[in-house]
């Protein structure tokens, strides 16, 4: 069983935290839907936490079922940061039977530093894989 640290601003807002990966790794489950107050309180202060003691993070993100989507104010904020750490990427995972979200991953993964992937959810075991394995 992994080891998770459910962190909610709201009862109906919720970043998952997993913390069974290595710490170069920001890993998350995304349940829900999601605010700046998440962002502001989950998600941002996690990933320049681990910034300090490493250049180049990793991120693997499961979308829940139960994800609903980003508020207008999460979506601003959600670009800002992501512009704000560019170059920090050295891979990522999204986990997703979203269709658009696996093609928006692979399209995006093509303008963005690093490599990012899209695996379905019946793959997430392989995705997992894939987010620790050295880079060759």
């Amino acid at each position: 069983m992994r080891e998770q640290t459910p962190v909610s601003v709201q009862e109906d807002i919720l970043i998952e935290v997993l913390k069974d990966f290595p710490d170069n790794v920001a890993a998350y489950a995304c349940h829900r839907r999601l605010t700046k107050a998440d962002y502001d309180t989950v998600l941002i202060p996690d990933i320049e936490d681990k910034l300090t003691r490493h250049n180049k993070l990793r991120i693997y993100c499961e979308i829940a079922p139960d994800y609903a989507g980003l508020e207008p104010d999460a979506v601003w904020g959600d670009w800002k940061f992501s512009f704000s750490t560019w170059f920090d990427w050295e891979r990522g995972a999204i986990v997703t039977d979203v269709e658009w979200m696996s093609w928006a991953t692979k399209f995006f993964g093509l303008l963005v530093p690093g490599e990012w992937r899209a695996f379905p959810t019946a793959e997430a075991s392989k995705a997992r894989e894939w987010i620790v394995e050295a880079q060759q």
